[in-house]
């Protein structure tokens, strides 16, 4: 099966010379590329599917991004660390990264997997995120694997963070340090009805914390939550 498998990859091979130039990587060993772009559908045996590169490209990540964050933020404590490091590998992050690099083109699945359903689709990038990262380690080491994440993770860092829910974190953290719940209370509404502009504080027991700003209330709540959290964390 593996003899058959490495011919069908290496006759192949020129299939992925796109992605290859897009990620700056040739492979030296395309049977791990092309079991990192096979679903279980074609194969369900685990030596010959993504699931296990899936499995190694996620503890690959976790590194690179938790080594990085401790050089971006010295001063950070575990929970600030936690909570930026989960914006950058959660599912829907990933699969924009999968997005990014049009890993879908390469995927070697059965019709029967609906990728026109947006839940799936996104499942899958990322999937095929992870499993890309699994088979460049296992095939070149951790530098390209790494070189690949600071394109791609890293580089966007700073839009997965602005996704992140700031005010569910605090609700999280007020309770798990059985704090009062965060009330988040109006300060200021300002500008033209068509071009308001929120200004909204946190209040957690007797303490209030510096305001969030916003051209929404919800966004408002975020920034103002956001603030608290990092002077709760600090």
């Amino acid at each position: 099966m593996l003899k058959s498998l490495k011919q069908l990859f290496f006759k192949n091979s020129s299939t992925y010379t796109p992605l290859e130039k897009q990620i700056d990587y040739t492979f030296r060993d395309y049977t791990y590329l092309y079991q990192a772009f096979t679903h279980r559908s074609k194969s369900a045996n685990p030596k010959y599917n993504y699931e296990r590169l899936e499995f190694l490209g996620d503890a690959v990540i976790d590194i690179i991004v938790s080594e990085e964050l401790m050089k971006e933020f010295p001063e950070g404590d575990e929970g600030l660390l936690t909570q930026k490091r989960s914006a950058l590998v959660q599912r829907s992050f990933l699969a924009s990264m999968g997005s990014l690099l049009n890993l879908l083109d390469n995927f070697n699945v059965e019709s029967t997997v609906n990728l026109n359903n947006d839940k799936v689709a996104v499942k899958q990038l990322a999937n095929l995120y992870e499993s890309l990262i699994g088979a460049i380690y296992l095939d070149g080491g951790m530098k390209p694997a790494k070189n690949l994440i600071m394109e791609t993770v890293w580089q966007h860092r700073l839009e997965a963070w602005k996704t992140v829910n700031y005010k569910g974190l605090l609700i999280e953290y007020c309770h798990a340090k059985n704090f009062d719940n965060p009330k988040f209370l109006i300060s200021d509404v300002s500008g033209p009805d068509h071009q308001k502009l929120f200004e909204v504080h946190v209040k957690i027991g007797d303490e209030i914390y510096p305001s969030g700003i916003g051209m929404e209330k919800k966004s408002a709540e975020q920034s103002a939550a956001q603030n608290a959290l990092d002077i709760l964390q600090d």
